[in-house]
């Protein structure tokens, strides 16, 4: 069958908003073409985050901050090629156009006095790790299935996980208010060799989803390789210091945010 890197990831493209659109508008804008804002795609799966277009108001504008660095998260660490928007990076904004082939002019082109310098360095500190860890760019997929039995229980090469830090079951996939999610990658359990026919090995990695508005205490998962576990990514402050954390006891996850934990 076919490998995870045959499979081309994005979240915006060419075509429909750019990143911070994605969290700026909630219907397109797309008066300046000519067609009375006819054109262009009217189901964007956009959210505003409370007000429509530019807005000075502190909250919304660090929520569109946080959810521009939790889509980048899941793009970055997610199985597959990655393909990024030129200018999400930077914060580029077509101003709610999502069908701007017919404006070459400042709408659609870069804005380099407006480069938005943080989102830039959260997006190669994604890279960098993404880049530096092969358990984000596996060539077989997962499978889930008990490979080991070690002396800190049964591990897998990945594990899906309640706050409650206890494996999912097939009834909790079904569950309708459930917006938090763990991911366990497992970076022993790598199954192609390296470009010499080495043994690949990595860090093991906890990937928590927080889709609530509030924050939420979460379990850190046990049964993997001892140690604590050090935060990588955090969408709610990128730059916040974090204490390691131990296995098995409870981490605040804030509300709509993702956090990457590394365990080596």
């Amino acid at each position: 069958g076919r490998r995870p890197y045959a499979s081309v990831n994005f979240v915006t493209a060419h075509d429909g908003f750019t990143l911070t659109d994605l969290v700026s508008y909630d219907e397109r804008h797309n008066e300046a073409n000519l067609e009375d804002n006819r054109d262009g795609e009217a189901h964007n799966r956009s959210w505003n985050c409370g007000v429509e277009g530019p807005t000075d108001d502190p909250d919304v504008v660090a929520l569109r901050a946080r959810q521009r660095r939790n889509f980048l998260t899941t793009l970055f660490l997610s199985q597959g090629v990655p393909m990024l928007l030129s200018g999400d990076e930077l914060g580029r904004t077509q101003h709610g156009n999502n069908n701007a082939y017919c404006q070459d002019n400042e709408l659609s082109w870069i804005d380099w006095t407006t480069v938005d310098h943080d989102l830039l360095a959260f997006t190669r500190r994604l890279i960098e790790l993404r880049r530096d860890h092969p358990v984000f760019q596996r060539r077989r997929w997962f499978d889930g299935r008990p490979l080991v039995d070690g002396d800190h229980g049964t591990i897998r090469d990945i594990g899906w996980f309640r706050p409650d830090g206890q494996q999912m079951t097939h009834e909790d996939w079904n569950v309708g208010f459930a917006r938090t999610i763990g991911v366990a990658l497992s970076g022993e359990l790598i199954p192609s060799p390296g470009p010499r026919g080495e043994k690949i090995t990595d860090d093991d990695f906890f990937c928590l989803f927080n889709a609530h508005d509030e924050r939420l205490d979460v379990r850190l998962p046990e049964g993997l390789r001892p140690g604590p576990w050090v935060v990588e990514i955090d969408t709610w402050a990128p730059d916040r210091a974090h204490d390691p954390v131990e296995p098995g006891a409870t981490l605040a996850v804030e509300g709509r945010t993702s956090l990457v934990l590394r365990r080596c």
